[in-house]
Parts: structure tokens; sequence; C-alpha cells
């Protein structure tokens, strides 16, 4: 067996037997990985709350033909901490978490997959922008990374940067209005806008956006998302429930 050591984010977890789990990690350096974590379910385990999702880990593990093993793990951000007593932010955590997992391939190095998702939840427990605004960014990000940026302000078809009337996932994002097909979305100028800009990490436009342009760009950000992974983001439908939740309470 080979020792080695990685950080990472954990996705997910799940049990196995009657006290261990099989812990699903995004790491800088592996990729993703699933491993092993003896006795973490018995109440005086050593690893405690470390291999729990959304922590922040560096580890060390033995390289197995199936699952690798645990043997340390140390704390280096505990994010679900901060998270889990605000639903909208849990919510928009989780969804991270199952697209950076959908995203990614089982021990094939995922750097800027990586150093994208850590970015989003260090934003996400900041609490200076809105979490539905991180998680599109990070949707968006995440897909360019993935090589399935969406055009937005150029025509997919033609490339004319004229006025852009439509968007159509299977032809990649954005249209014109020469080239836009029937059925194709008609999102207003400002969404394209705000998809822009939290493709580009302009805070400061996105801020200032108004809900109808937040609530048009998300659906067109999931619903782009879930064509390119050919299934359904599951988390994404805890994001509306809450977002409904917050307008009720407004």
């Amino acid at each position: 067996m080979t020792l080695y050591r990685d950080e990472g984010i954990v996705l997910r977890t799940q049990k196995l037997g009657e006290a261990d789990r099989i812990v699903t990690v995004l790491t800088r350096r592996t990729g993703r990985i699933r491993a092993a974590a003896k006795g973490v379910r018995k109440t005086k385990s050593r690893f405690g709350a470390r291999l729990e999702p959304f922590t922040h880990v560096d580890l060390q593990l033995y390289e197995r033909r199936s699952l690798d093993l645990i043997t340390q793990a140390e704390t280096l951000r505990p994010y679900g901490e901060q998270l889990v007593t605000d639903y909208p932010r849990y919510t928009a955590g989780t969804a991270m978490l199952e697209t950076a997992d959908k995203l990614t391939e089982e021990r094939e190095p995922a750097l800027r997959q990586f150093l994208l998702l850590v970015g989003a939840l260090r934003t996400l427990v900041e609490r200076d922008h809105d979490p539905r605004l991180v998680l599109d960014a990070f949707l968006l990000r995440s897909l360019s990374v993935a090589g399935w940026a969406p055009a937005l302000d150029e025509c997919s078809r033609c490339g004319d940067r004229g006025q852009l009337r439509g968007f159509a996932i299977a032809a990649g994002g954005a249209l014109c209005a020469r080239c836009r097909q029937p059925g194709a979305a008609t999102p207003a100028p400002p969404t394209f806008g705000l998809m822009v800009a939290l493709l580009r990490g302009d805070w400061e436009y996105a801020d200032g956006s108004e809900p109808r342009h937040r609530v048009e760009c998300s659906g067109l950000v999931a619903a782009y998302l879930q064509w390119h992974l050919e299934h359904g983001i599951r988390s994404l439908r805890h994001v509306e429930r809450s977002h409904e939740v917050t307008k009720e309470r407004a």
C-alpha cells in the first residue's frame, strides 16, 4: 500500500458497515477520490466532524485497490459549521458540492474545479453577496472549466456581437435575431449582462442587479447545467424552495 497526503473538500459521505463511512473528497492534487474512514460513526471517533460535507481537510491516506483508507484527517476550515444555520446558504453550498461531484472524474486531477469550490464556499460564508448569485457564479465558472461555457456576449451560431435576442441551451447560449430558433428563451438584456458579470466576477454589477433578472438568470443557468450533465442536480430543488421561502418572508 502506498501512503500519500492531499487536501480536499468533503463532498458527501455514506454508511459502510456498522461504524465506518465512505467519504467522497475533491482533492487538490489527486482529483475526486472515495476513501474509507474506519470507526468514524462511533461517538468517540478520533475523526469526529472532520469528515463531514463542506469540511476543508488535510488527509493522509493509504492507496488501495478499491477504497483508499484515511489514516489521518486535520480540519483546515469547517465551512459546514458556518453554513448549517443559514438555510439559503446551506442549500446553495449543497448544490455546489453536488455539481463538483458530477463535473469531475474519479482520480482525475481537477485543480481548477477544486480552487473554484474552495473560493465559492469561502464567499458563501463571508456573506457579502446573495447566496443565489454566488451559486450561479460558481455554476457558470465550473461549466467554463469543464469546456461548456455558454456564449453570452456574442451569438453562439454566427458570432455576431450585436443585439442578442434569444438563448437556446442546445445551441450553446445566446442567439442574435437572425439565428434565433423557435422556442428559444428571450432573456432581458440585463439578464445577459448579469450572467456575463457572474462569469467574470464583476460583483458590483451583480449585486446591483434587479430580482427579476436574478430569477431569470438562475433559471437559465440551472437548465444549461443540467442539460450538459444529462441528469438533474437534486440539490437545486432545495435552492428553489429556500428562494421561495425567503421571498415570502420578505
